[in-house]
């Protein structure tokens, strides 16, 4: 079952989006990495072989960063926690490290890419969910500290200080990948494309007829509707939604986005962030950071800055929409009850 849910996902994700052209047969490839199914379209002609090269960028990029992976460089990482060893890394491993400290500080609290051994503690690394023991969750919660993680970035090396902690980078890996496949892509000359990296959907260019690509943002509740349909141009919306994994236990229902300063799974009021940029990165990780903040923290982050625009879709069944998509966007869930307002700034 873990094989295939993604992928359900990430087809309503794309639900919005029509041909560019009735005569237009996109190339196309569709592969598992990074732990979940991907899909790649390229609507220009001859774009086979830079489907077939981006997809090899992915599936490079999963060696080096997967925490599973015995031979990657994270997994290299983790393995020497605590015995003062220095890891020799790819540059763009320590920039991938270095960014992801960085955005710990944003909102400190709300991400943490040492979050690893809570994960495992309740179970989902290896797909045993379970709520974990008060004595297991707090020996875990010890391991929790990006501060404790040093990268070189001169010398692109890393050191974790504490043994036992781990490094997970599963709320970055795959806005780090779209962006190198975006970059693949548009070295073969691609102006025209769809990525969709497990949830992260990027839109290159627009379609052959110049409109933008129209995309739908999956409704928590009913994961086979819409909340809203978004029209990007080469920008990466990323969702983080507390229904693409959870478990049931004791008619109490847990999700696997793990609020760093409690260990448990994150309350705070949203069944989904959707963030839109044109750093793809930056999209995958503030999807994560922001489900964990909350609605009010979220706009209040969002006003601060002037790099990405949010759907936010609280318990209460409101979808707040940052003033920057209005003109693009339409509802999709009024006969639902749902209601829609606009954030400004």
């Amino acid at each position: 079952m873990k094989r295939f849910l993604p992928f359900l996902c990430c087809l309503l994700f794309l639900a919005g989006c029509t041909a560019p052209s009735a005569d237009a047969e996109p190339a196309q490839v569709q592969f598992f990495s990074m732990d979940t199914v991907m899909s790649i379209r390229v609507y220009n002609e001859g774009g086979e072989d830079a489907i077939q090269a981006a997809r090899q960028e992915v599936e490079r990029l999963d060696k080096l960063l997967s925490r599973t992976n015995p031979d990657s460089q994270i997994s290299l990482l983790n393995s020497h926690a605590g015995d003062g060893t220095l890891i020799s890394l790819d540059a763009e491993v320590a920039d991938l490290l270095s960014f992801a400290k960085s955005v710990s500080q944003l909102l400190p609290g709300c991400f943490d890419i040492t979050i690893a051994p809570v994960m495992d503690a309740w179970g989902f690394t290896k797909e045993e969910r379970h709520v974990p023991s008060a004595e297991a969750l707090a020996d875990a919660m010890s391991l929790v500290n990006s501060e404790a993680l040093i990268v070189d970035e001169a010398s692109s090396s890393a050191r974790l200080k504490q043994a036992g902690m781990e490094v997970d980078l599963g709320a970055v890996a795959k806005g780090f990948a779209a962006g190198r496949a975006d970059a693949v892509l548009r070295e073969y000359g691609v102006t025209s494309a769809l990525l969709d990296l497990g949830g992260n959907v990027t839109a290159i260019g627009s379609k052959l007829d110049g409109s933008a690509w129209q995309v739908a943002v999956k409704d928590p509740q009913n994961t086979s509707e819409a909340l809203c349909v978004l029209s990007l141009a080469d920008q990466t919306a990323s969702t983080s939604g507390g229904y693409e994994r959870y478990f049931e236990e004791n008619g109490q229902t847990y999700h696997h986005i793990i609020d760093p300063k409690t260990g448990y799974p994150a309350d705070s009021g949203l069944l989904s962030v959707t963030v839109i940029s044109s750093d793809h990165m930056l999209a995958d990780a503030l999807s994560t950071t922001l489900f964990v903040a909350g609605p009010e923290e979220a706009l209040d982050f969002w006003r601060s800055r002037d790099d990405f625009e949010l759907v936010l879709y609280t318990q209460d069944n409101k979808v707040i929409v940052t003033e920057g998509l209005e003109a693009g966007y339409r509802p999709a869930g009024e006969d639902r009850g749902y209601t829609y307002e606009i954030a400004r700034r």
